[in-house]
């Protein structure tokens, strides 16, 4: 089996599929930030820094000697999803990225794949300008089957039942023009707890706000924090406490949220030990932008914490000197554990 990875960012699907046993002759993204990621960790999958919209047609077949109609190719589409997270931001901004399907789209008709997976936000299923039911209809005219049929299944999903230690719901389809059926990948018995993936202290050990991790592999680096958020997160108590704890302090309460204790009760929280983490963005290193305090010492997730709860292998390494840019990359992953698991699916392995 042979895969592109359309849209791969620093490789969380490729690094899950080369798990599985898949050879992913090449990812495609447009950001120059993913590139040292993503050829590093994953030698022997070729890098084509380029933006959907113009790439032609063939440059697989001609570069790279895909051919069309092969029952063994697999083309893979995570396309950004700005546009449908519930998210707040400017859909205005990312209104951009909110037909990229369809473009992936022109390159199955091209190649006409034994498979397609396609991984996204549960917002393009609700959000009333989504172009999902466009792309459906595709996959049904030319031969993948109906939606939900026997080749053609799709469901909102949520990672923490694959092994992952994180709450993360997400769209996810798996299609094939095979006569055969398919599924999305089995449930796992238990949840992947926090404490058992960065629990351990000889490895995660404790650091300050601010520490810098001289190993690159390892990357236990957090971003510093302010002097009046290090009071918050101390006055906010350890293994999920909440800034509900000191909204009545009136010098560590923001004016933003006076009179709003039932929303967004997660930001400036700490992640619980014995659940699953939250849905890891590309904010994660911010105590402010979401729960993303530790749940003992006094700052933000580092970068390899952030990785590791995307089920990234230890020896991932994200070529950047930037600690925002290693987030980034980790919070646009599909987790590897979960693409390991879908590869599984395809080959017709029993998952692990």
């Amino acid at each position: 089996m042979k895969a592109i990875d359309f849209f791969c960012g620093g490789g969380g699907m490729t690094c899950g599929l080369r798990q599985a046993g898949i050879n992913v002759v090449a990812g495609v993204d447009f950001d120059p930030d993913a590139k040292a990621t993503y050829e590093y960790n994953n030698q022997g999958s070729v890098f084509v820094r380029a933006d959907i919209n113009t790439l032609e047609r063939d440059y697989f077949e001609k570069n790279l000697n895909v051919q069309p109609n092969d029952d063994e190719l697999i083309l893979v589409g995570c396309s950004p999803c700005q546009y449908y997270s519930i998210i707040r931001s400017s859909k205005e901004k990312s209104k951009a990225s909110k037909d990229l399907l369809l473009q992936f789209q022109e390159f199955i008709e091209y190649y006409n794949p034994g498979y397609v997976l396609v991984e996204n936000v549960p917002g393009i299923i609700t959000n009333k300008d989504t172009i999902l039911p466009q792309f459906l209809k595709f996959l049904e005219d030319h031969g993948y089957g109906a939606p939900n049929s026997r080749t053609c299944k799709y469901a909102v999903i949520n990672m923490k039942n694959y092994g992952i230690p994180q709450s993360r719901r997400r769209f996810s389809l798996i299609a094939t023009r095979l006569d055969r059926e398919v599924h999305l990948p089995e449930h796992v018995a238990n949840e992947k707890t926090v404490r058992q993936a960065i629990g351990d202290r000889r490895i995660y050990r404790r650091i300050e706000a601010g520490h810098r991790d001289d190993n690159l592999v390892r990357c236990h680096s957090a971003i510093q924090m302010s002097a009046i958020n290090l009071e918050r997160i101390q006055h906010t108590s350890h293994d999920g406490g909440c800034r509900l704890e000191w909204k009545d302090d009136l010098r560590l309460q923001l004016n933003c949220y006076k009179g709003k204790d039932k929303s967004f009760c997660d930001v400036y929280g700490r992640v619980a030990w014995d659940k699953p983490s939250p849905t890891i963005t590309t904010k994660f290193l911010s105590y402010s932008n979401g729960r993303f305090g530790h749940p003992e010492d006094d700052r933000g997730l580092s970068v390899r914490e952030g990785a590791t709860l995307q089920s990234f292998p230890w020896e991932y390494e994200f070529k950047t000197n930037r600690l925002e840019v290693a987030a980034k990359l980790i919070g646009n992953a599909v987790p590897p554990e979960y693409a390991r698991r879908l590869g599984q699916v395809i080959l017709g392995v029993n998952n692990a």
